[in-house]
């Protein structure tokens, strides 16, 4: 038997060698001039390397990998079996496979050890239409192989989802040992560390379903953690990378409970929130309702457009949620309106809540007629351009505010407030609070002004 061995680096030449240990015929190819096995024959090209080869293994790195394939698809042999163990996206592998052309006998191989500690016996699993030959090809050198049932790319994906933990662990560690080593706490974290990784399937369902329920006050922690990895001169981009995604856990969290959330924020004044919140994400008042409707909350769904121009709300509408508010960041033009009775109607019939506009509307009499609630800077009766550009979902500045997809928007007669999802409950409360006291100092005043006219 013969295998050709495309790319001698360190895990090509321990495959190659441990191939002629099994007295395979080896044919190597490497542009770099490596040394290798004298027992290996160099090949000029990966033509000549592959031609006549039984089996293929492809170790060229990602970057060479759909060329390899390509280069070596003409003078295959047609029972060859052509194996891609490049580390590589699923779509990459497709490519090989596409590179190859029909018929050829190809898998898919990802490597999930060391090949330095376990030589060829490493684990591999293995997909793609000839999972059995490449299988019985690298057991050969004692490889522990594990066949997929998938496609070409299966394999890879799988260790990549893996290497995500992997990788991720290993850095998450190595940075909180870095941080335990400048405080002096080395060798108490490393046995946190050890307590915590002991009981497998337990701590990781645990972990999971926890993280997600507590992502509020745990990235509150985190926030905690990050400033004491600072004080201590520690670079913390794990960390960070962690608090990020427990925010995004809490804003989806928040997300999913924002339909009564808004119900409860639509009855508290823009006036006691703004108090409470210190006048932050209060937008500029020159943005006002445009009639007399009664106040809105909901979540927001942004919309940046040219001044002018309202492409971009008609493609917002295919977009939008029943309950959301729509925020147009027109730029503050007042020349021209970017909405009015018609879009206004459509927009009521999907279920938004209401839209608040950075720019001119017109069909103001309209609008109150269909009982559509509309916040903007101007009236104007000229039409907008629909030519575009635009962009939805993204973070926007309005009325000189930052406002992002998911923020909760209260708007009434006095103006509008933006609230950072994270923060609405708490601006909920405390608004609630203020009405209380404000009632109970009405009241006093009240009973003091009685007792006086007695």
């Amino acid at each position: 038997m013969s295998i050709a061995v495309l790319g001698l680096g360190e895990a090509g030449s321990v495959f190659a060698s441990a191939y002629a240990d099994a007295g395979w015929d080896v044919v190597g190819y490497d542009p770099a001039d490596v040394q290798v096995d004298e027992r290996i024959q160099r090949a000029a090209s990966i033509a000549e390397a592959v031609s006549g080869a039984d089996v293929v293994l492809s170790l060229t790195t990602a970057r060479h990998a759909v060329g390899a394939a390509r280069e070596a698809a003409p003078v295959l042999k047609s029972t060859a079996v052509f194996v891609d163990l490049n580390v590589a996206t699923p779509a990459l592998k497709h490519r090989v496979r596409e590179a190859l052309g029909e018929g050829v006998l190809v898998a898919d191989g990802a490597v999930l050890g060391s090949v330095q500690k376990h030589g060829a016996g490493v684990h591999l699993l293995l997909s793609g239409n000839a999972v059995e030959q490449a299988a019985r090809a690298l057991e050969v050198v004692g490889a522990r192989v594990d066949p997929l049932d998938g496609d070409m790319g299966d394999a890879s994906r799988r260790k990549l989802l893996r290497s995500v933990f992997v990788k991720g662990l290993a850095a998450l560690i190595s940075e909180s040992m870095d941080g335990a080593r400048a405080a002096g706490d080395e060798q108490w974290i490393k046995a946190q560390m050890a307590e915590w990784l002991q009981d497998g399937n337990a701590t990781i369902e645990r972990l999971q379903s926890t993280t997600r329920v507590h992502a509020v006050r745990r990235s509150h922690e985190l926030s905690d953690s990050l400033q004491t990895l600072r004080e201590l001169g520690v670079e913390s981009s794990v960390a960070m990378g962690a608090l990020q995604t427990h925010l995004r856990y809490a804003r989806e969290g928040a997300a999913e409970s924002a339909p009564g959330l808004a119900e409860k924020l639509a009855v508290v004044p823009t006036s006691a929130i703004g108090d409470m919140r210190q006048r932050r994400g209060m937008l500029d008042s020159a943005i006002s309702r445009v009639w007399p409707s009664a106040p809105i909350a909901g979540r927001a769904f942004t919309v940046e457009t040219r001044p002018g121009d309202n492409r971009a709300i008609h493609e917002a509408l295919e977009r939008v949620e029943p309950g959301d508010v729509l925020m147009v960041d027109g730029g503050g033009d007042t020349q021209r309106a970017l909405m009015g009775e018609l879009i206004g109607e459509r927009a009521r019939d999907l279920g938004v809540a209401g839209m608040v506009i950075d720019g001119a509307i017109r069909d103001v009499l309209d609008l109150q007629e269909i009982g559509f609630p509309v916040w903007a800077r101007a009236v104007s009766p000229a039409g907008p351009y629909r030519d575009g550009p635009g962009r939805l979902g993204g973070p926007i500045s309005l009325g000189g505010v930052v406002c992002s997809t998911g923020d909760m928007v209260v708007a009434d007669a006095d103006g509008v407030i933006v609230l950072p999802v994270l923060e609405a409950e708490s601006a909920l409360q405390g608004g609630l609070e203020k009405l209380a006291r404000e009632d109970e100092q009405r009241q006093a005043w009240r009973r003091q002004m009685a007792s006086r006219m007695r």
